[in-house]
Order: structure tokens, then sequence, then C-alpha cells
């Protein structure tokens, strides 16, 4: 089973951990979807179905009063509210990652995702995939890094889709600067 990662540090062999970011309906084909993100989708899927080793990933959760927040007063469009169909993942990667660790996360980051690397002794590398990065990508990315500063964290810039281009370019670029793999 792909998410049983072990924490016995008695075994030689390290693991490859993917994480996948914010698949989900509101932000592929919902409130706050894209073409690029839509784009991405068969490329993630064929990541997942090649990877060998665990797999994670990350929900952007949101409640009922999601526009009374400090995110939804900054970005006033409902998305990912938790029961709704715009939470799910999209369909395409929702068997693929049926048997991977979930962290619903309220913010852009996730710091249990951050904590829970962290105490994984055979973990040698982190790669990241998803959605959005500019906010999601970047953030949980950084919050790795800074948790975990000897691993390390890579990016699949070709399964990632931001805002927009130029803000997917320019993140990929301040990852870049922070020591993360970007490819």
């Amino acid at each position: 089973m792909p998410t049983a990662m072990s924490t016995d540090s008695s075994k030689s062999h390290s693991d490859s951990l993917l994480v996948i970011i914010d698949m989900q309906q509101d932000f592929v084909t919902g409130s706050l979807g894209s073409k690029e993100a839509q784009l991405v989708v068969d490329r993630i899927a064929a990541k997942i179905q090649s990877h060998q080793g665990p797999l994670a990933y990350t929900l952007d959760t949101h409640q009922s009063d999601y526009l009374a927040t400090n995110e939804g007063r900054h970005l006033p469009v409902e998305h990912c509210i938790k029961g709704e169909e715009g939470h799910h993942l999209v369909p395409a990667l929702k068997p693929l990652l049926e048997h991977a660790r979930c962290f619903e996360k309220p913010t852009f980051g996730s710091v249990e995702l951050a904590g829970w690397i962290a105490s994984q002794s055979n973990l040698d590398r982190v790669e990241l995939a998803g959605v959005c990065t500019d906010i999601c990508v970047v953030s949980n990315a950084l919050l790795i890094k800074a948790f975990q500063p000897e691993l390390t964290v890579l990016v699949d810039g070709a399964c990632c889709a931001g805002t927009s281009i130029q803000a997917h370019k320019a993140a990929l670029e301040t990852m870049r600067s922070c020591q993360i793999e970007v490819f």
C-alpha cells in the first residue's frame, strides 16, 4: 500500500514521497478553475501511476463562513467548501489517490504535512505537483524545506498550474531561489 511509510530507522532503503497539491474540482473546472489546471490533470495522473514510493495529497478545505475569513476577504470567491462537490479531488485522480495520505488544510500551506514529512526517517526526497503554483504549491514547498532543510524537495513545473502563466513562472523562480529543485 503506497501510504505506509515506515518510521523504523533500521531499514536501509529510503523513500521518495510524491505530494499532489489541491487537485480539487474547484481549482480545475470549478469557481477558480483554468485551462492550465485542466491540462495538468493527465500529466499528474501519469506521474502518480509511475511513482514507486508513498503518496500524499492536500485538500484546500474551507467552511461555509469562508467569505468572512481573512483569505475570503482577499479572495472573495467561495471555493473548496467542505461537503460541496468543488472540495473533492478531480475524478481522474480520485481512484489513483484512494490509498494515499490526505492532509486537509485551511490555508495555503499545511504545517501538518510538513511536520509529518519531518517525522519520516526513511524519506530522502519529496516531489510536489498540483495547483496553484504561486499560492499552495510554493507555500507547501517552502514549509517542507523549512522543516527539513537537508531534504531534497522537488517541484515538477510541467505538472503544476498557477493563477496565471506569469505567476506560475515567478513561483518556480522563487522556489529555485530557495534551493527547491524545479524541473
